[in-house]
């Protein structure tokens, strides 16, 4: 046998396992109604009438701040930061509450994701939702064993658009960012996976509030079952092989 020129003793490099990080809100399940329960709870707290579903969902994905302030504004009664501070809290609290349940899930996402982990990648959530809400979603709708890691939004991590966070749950999953690959459903997804240079997947039937062609996605999936082929034709040399078959 021809030896190695680089000594018996060196190991090949091991490529770091593909990672693929999801988007919650939009991207995995149908949140709207949940979200517009925990909200409809803290309305009526100050004598406030539910919001149409249509409303709410075109006020998801900026995080639980920007969606108080919208839910007010919508009403006719803007609160400026202060008053966002005050409510912040009881509508966090209310959105564990409020968590989804398995029924909310997109079709075929539970199919693609136990597709993926057989393949060997490394799977995780990277939301703008708030963490313990995030956590407490994951767990409700019977995932919480499928990821490597889950990551709500946090004080100390700076929101998507910004690559924060979407950095930090890459790293929480033991994965690299040189083999990861964003999915989500608006331009907080598209801009986090630009800031990190990372490939993006965006999917159809989300909350995108406009065009899906608009976003600047790499590619745009309309079924989680046509990820698998998404990946592999945005990073070949990372998701090719695991996703073959």
């Amino acid at each position: 046998m021809q030896q190695s020129t680089h000594g018996p003793n060196r190991a090949a490099t091991p490529v770091p396992a593909p990672t693929v990080v999801f988007d919650l809100d939009g991207t995995l399940i149908d949140s709207a109604r949940s979200i517009g329960d925990a909200l409809a709870v803290l309305l009526a707290g100050e004598g406030l009438p539910p919001i149409p579903l249509p409303a709410v969902t075109s006020m998801i994905g900026d995080g639980a701040a920007r969606l108080l302030a919208a839910a007010y504004a919508h009403h006719g009664r803007p609160i400026d930061d202060a008053g966002v501070a005050v409510r912040l809290p009881h509508y966090e609290r209310l959105l564990e509450a409020h968590a989804p349940s398995p029924a909310d899930l997109y079709p075929q996402v539970r199919a693609t994701i136990d597709r993926l982990r057989t393949a060997g990648c490394r799977l995780a959530v990277c939301s703008n939702k708030p963490d313990r809400a995030t956590q407490a979603a994951i767990a409700a709708i019977g995932l919480g064993d499928q990821f490597d890691a889950v990551l709500g939004a946090r004080p100390e991590l700076a929101r998507k658009p910004a690559a924060d966070m979407l950095r930090a749950v890459v790293d929480r999953a033991g994965g690299d960012i040189a083999t990861t690959v964003m999915v989500g459903d608006n331009a907080n997804d598209v801009g986090t996976a630009r800031a990190a240079g990372v490939p993006v997947i965006a999917v159809s039937y989300g909350y995108p509030r406009m065009p899906v062609a608009d976003l600047g996605a790499d590619r745009v999936i309309d079924r989680m079952d046509q990820l698998p082929a998404a990946l592999a034709a945005v990073a070949p040399a990372v998701f090719g092989p695991v996703t073959a078959g």
